[in-house]
């Protein structure tokens, strides 16, 4: 199923890469790319593995510095930034990792308070209870408030680890490989929850993916990057209309096995 477009402002751009080079050594891993992300817009970064999607998301966290160009994230310009006000920033990140980066040693109501208490300290105790209820309601995962990470399944701790990052609210979202490692129905449930997120939440997110299936149900517009640029931009259908060589066995491999 083909995404419908939701309510997205294309006069308002929420990060603006220019121009952006990064190289490792020898190897140029970004080639003077050009992104930009649309206010209440899911944008889709499609790529084969090691092809620099995140290393892509680390410039626009300002974790790493690009070689060449400019990156402006809710009009701040990340490379001109201090430490100070690069974290102050990214409290207006959201990051959804593929391992869910839980603690393993907090519960699930634990793991949620803590970015809570420790960035939100004027919150009191019925205040963070709430929020953490109304967040852990919202990815359909309350029963589980008081359960170790131990005990979910790979989804849910997937569910959960984005619940850790609404529960700051954040403006933009970003999602390194969301459906990486899951059984093809729990990957449908969290392509829906992205979907969901968007729409609650209000939120502009790049989603990170080689999972076509992925791409096509929550992308309102994807891009593809190959050799270090994005070659290609548009609809899912738009994008894989094409006689290039680098791009139809990238689709044989997700939808012909």
């Amino acid at each position: 199923m083909i995404k419908a477009h939701g309510h997205i402002d294309y006069e308002t751009s929420v990060i603006d890469v220019r121009n952006v080079s990064k190289s490792f050594g020898k190897l140029d891993v970004l080639r003077g790319v050009d992104l930009q992300l649309f206010k209440g817009e899911n944008l889709v970064v499609l790529g084969r593995s090691g092809t620099g999607k995140s290393v892509l998301i680390k410039l626009i966290s300002g974790l790493l510095r690009p070689d060449t160009g400019t990156i402006e994230v809710l009009g701040e310009q990340v490379n001109e930034l201090d430490e100070k006000a690069l974290q102050l920033l990214r409290l207006k990140i959201g990051f959804s990792f593929q391992n869910s980066a839980l603690y393993d040693s907090m519960t699930v109501r634990e793991n949620l308070e803590f970015p809570l208490v420790r960035n939100k300290r004027h919150l009191t105790r019925g205040e963070i209870n709430h929020e953490v209820e109304d967040v852990l309601d919202s990815v359909g995962l309350l029963p589980a408030i008081n359960q170790m990470p131990s005990e979910l399944s790979g989804g849910q701790r997937k569910r959960i680890g984005i619940a850790r990052t609404l529960i700051l609210r954040p403006e933009i979202m970003l999602y390194d490989e969301p459906t990486a490692g899951l059984d093809p129905i729990t990957c449908i449930e969290i392509n829906g929850l992205i979907n969901e997120v968007q729409e609650k939440y209000k939120t502009s997110s790049i989603i990170i993916t080689h999972d076509l299936a992925c791409a096509k149900s929550v992308g309102d517009r994807i891009v593809m990057l190959l050799d270090g640029r994005f070659e290609r931009e548009g609809s899912f259908d738009a994008i894989f209309d094409t006689d290039d060589e680098r791009v139809k066995p990238f689709y044989d491999y997700n939808f012909i096995k």
